[in-house]
């Protein structure tokens, strides 16, 4: 696996994203149908969005297939890879069944594939033996199911780091405050995605905003 980390930002609402980008800390930007309908967005508007961010400075960005079978799966891919440049656009596909099976396909194509909606170690791992960049479990929602979110991640990456050949990354989702954030670095995940208003206190600490008040008040005192 590759050394260096992914930050993501989790939001299609681009007033938000706006505010954060371009920043070189952000990798790209993830979106999912859910994001797109709480932003007004509609499908023929999506490419226009993920343009957008790249014009903004995200280095790749995510879009979610809308089928559950693997030749609408496939088309959904289709339409959108032609309007990116090689290795912009990461097509995001559900572990299912059929997902894990169209992802493969696109795989093989040389597109590069996010499993999303990961719940379960095994689905980890048949992300990584199939070669995706990434693997999308849900921290919250794995809390918020009862399951120790931070513990079964914490296998998921065993799993994935088993395979480094395969270049997959975890990219963990649901990601709700600092102290999470800071567990699964903690963890060695190798992408996060947050949404845009926990990136302001991820970089504007308190602390260091009136520290720099201070050497700039003593700044202009200077001789």
């Amino acid at each position: 696996m590759t050394e260096d980390f992914h930050l993501y930002l989790d939001s299609a609402d681009l007033t938000e994203l706006q505010a954060c980008l371009p920043h070189p800390v952000v990798h790209g930007v993830t979106t999912n149908p859910t994001l797109l309908q709480r932003a007004g967005i509609g499908r023929a508007e999506v490419p226009g969005l993920l343009k957008r961010c790249i014009e903004l400075g995200a280095r790749q960005v995510q879009a979610q297939v809308y089928s559950s079978e693997v030749d609408g799966m496939l088309e959904d891919a289709q339409a959108l890879l032609p309007q990116f440049d090689s290795g912009q656009l990461v097509i995001k596909i559900p572990a299912t069944r059929q997902g894990l099976d169209a992802g493969a396909r696109l795989i093989a194509q040389g597109v590069s594939v996010t499993f999303t909606a990961v719940y379960a170690p095994e689905q980890a791992h048949f992300a990584a033996q199939l070669g995706a960049a990434y693997a999308a479990p849900y921290l919250g929602r794995l809390d918020d199911s009862g399951i120790n979110g931070l513990a079964l991640i914490g296998q998921m990456q065993s799993l994935v780091a088993r395979r480094p050949s395969s270049g997959t990354r975890l990219l963990v989702a649901s990601i709700r405050s600092r102290e999470a954030y800071l567990s699964l670095l903690g963890l060695g995940v190798g992408a996060i995605t947050i949404p845009p208003r926990l990136f302001a206190e991820l970089l504007d600490h308190p602390a260091t905003l009136a520290a720099e008040r201070g050497f700039l008040t003593d700044a202009r005192a200077l001789p």
